[in-house]
């Protein structure tokens, strides 16, 4: 029997006019004794993809498959539709004669979206299509309200982002996205435990926001009367374990900054950090790239990605470059040759980067404002961009030979950073001073900078082994192996302006 499409094209109905003849359904279904919503379980045996990469072995099978009606054709005494299960989709094959009369009478009146259990058997139609030829249908749970027109989907980005739970009904490559997350955090779990890492958790909610320049959310706890905040990083925590002999740690979770949103940013977005004792910031280097380019070859199957336009080779080997050289590449001025801070700030001025607050006007500030302002877009492929200054990594330990820089980088690929690391500050009278004119920044209104954390400095003056320590961007990292080019593609459900009442 060949596929047959509907020889007639169907008067279309409002949305109000569809919601209220399925409503009608549902109430005749309930009043014969058959309400789909006390059924509490289907036992299905296979699913869509299941059958069709085994077919040879389970043509003419009995199978049970469960899923929603995506498409309906024919609805004479042979009808066709379409299944949509977790795998993917397959064709139902109802033939009145085949079935018991009552239950093909009952399927024909059921909608597209409804979601049923059928069982049946694997069979290829005449043209050659892998289907299911049904026996019985049972309706488990009924649609309410039609899916988005068959045609045009569901588009508007907007919508999209809103009701993710009809997104991924409508647009099945939408969830390719998600496997690949799952997948990219999986691999990477499963590097740092081969490393011997330890994955912990550390408190949401902190007296203190520390770990990162950023704003936090605000709350309040009633029973102590304190605000606390939500983290903006898990770094300090973390760094407590190490000083407690937990010598491999990484926690993957949660972090809420108060800040703007844009295709690269989400006010709630998740992260890695992980710290080692006894290693560095090269350590570090070796574990993103390793992490990074062995999640593009094991999930993508090779190390070229495109992403934002670009062909990005993730292949190992990446460039490391320090913010001087780099500056001195991109913008033409050698801050390697200057020792003087009004000197730096000119330079910088001469180039079109002004620093506004005279307290900013320093070696390290210029350098950074010309690196950000002027480099950062540049970067392409795979770079790591090292030794930061000093007033800009407040965590950071200093470089032995230049202590206005320390020994950070962040990885930036297609002019996004993916990860930040330190050979971490463990010298807690170095760590108190930077922590102070921290405050004094914020007391001068940067509400983006460190508080200062009195127990983690009595948690350093226990003494804190030299520590490479990261915080790599996971959801840019999806991103980049799934070409997204907004957060919100890669998040299920990103954070939303509420609509209109």
């Amino acid at each position: 029997m060949a596929e047959q499409k509907n020889p007639q094209a169907q008067p279309e109905l409002s949305l109000s006019e569809q919601t209220r003849i399925r409503r009608e359904k549902l109430t005749n279904l309930q009043a014969e004794g058959q309400n789909p919503f006390v059924i509490t379980r289907f036992d299905w045996d296979a699913t869509s993809q299941q059958i069709k990469d085994n077919f040879d072995a389970m043509e003419g099978k009995p199978v049970k498959v469960a899923g929603r009606l995506m498409s309906k054709r024919g609805m004479g005494k042979v009808s066709f539709c379409d299944l949509q299960d977790r795998d993917g989709r397959i064709q139902l094959y109802a033939r009145q004669d085949e079935m018991d009369e009552e239950v093909y009478k009952k399927f024909k009146k059921f909608d597209i979206g409804d979601i049923v259990g059928v069982e049946g058997e694997a069979f290829r139609t005449q043209r050659g299509e892998m289907s299911v030829r049904a026996h019985n249908i049972t309706l488990l749970s009924k649609s309410l309200l039609p899916l988005p027109e068959k045609f045009h989907g569901l588009q508007d980005k907007e919508l999209r982002f809103r009701q993710r739970y009809v997104d991924l009904m409508v647009n099945p490559e939408v969830k390719k996205n998600f496997v690949i997350r799952s997948q990219f955090i999986k691999f990477m779990r499963n590097y740092l435990d081969n490393m011997g890492y330890m994955e912990v958790e550390t408190p949401v909610l902190n007296t203190i926001a520390g770990g990162a320049a950023a704003r936090p959310f605000i709350t309040h706890h009633n029973t102590l009367d304190i605000d606390m905040y939500m983290r903006i990083a898990t770094e300090l925590p973390l760094k407590r374990l190490i000083v407690g002999g937990m010598d491999r740690v990484y926690e993957i979770g949660r972090i809420f900054r108060n800040e703007g949103m844009d295709p690269k940013h989400n006010p709630e977005f998740t992260t890695v950090e992980m710290y080692q004792a006894y290693a560095d910031f090269h350590t570090m280097m070796d574990i993103a790239e390793g992490i990074l380019a062995g999640a593009a070859k094991e999930i993508n199957g090779s190390y070229q990605v495109e992403w934002m336009g670009e062909q990005i080779d993730l292949t190992p080997g990446w460039r490391r470059l320090t913010m001087v050289d780099a500056v001195k590449e991109y913008v033409g001025v050698d801050f390697g040759t200057i020792t003087d801070d009004a000197e730096a700030v000119a330079a910088a001025k001469a180039v079109g980067v002004e620093l506004a607050d005279a307290a900013e006007k320093t070696w390290g500030n210029a350098l950074y404002a010309c690196f950000d302002q002027k480099v950062e877009e540049k970067l392409i492929q795979p770079t790591f961009i090292t030794m930061y200054p000093v007033e800009v990594s407040p965590l950071t330990k200093r470089s032995p030979a230049d202590p206005r820089l320390t020994e950070r980088f962040e990885l930036f690929i297609c002019h996004s950073e993916l990860a930040n690391a330190y050979s971490e500050l463990n010298d807690p009278i170095d760590q108190r001073q930077r922590f102070e004119k921290q405050v004094e920044q914020r007391e001068r209104g940067d509400d983006e900078t460190e508080m200062l954390d009195e127990d983690f400095l009595t948690a350093m003056e226990y003494g804190m082994p030299p520590t490479g320590g990261m915080g790599m961007g996971i959801d840019r990292c999806v991103m980049l192996l799934t070409g997204a080019d907004t957060i919100r593609e890669v998040i299920l459900f990103p954070t939303m302006k509420p609509l209109d009442n």
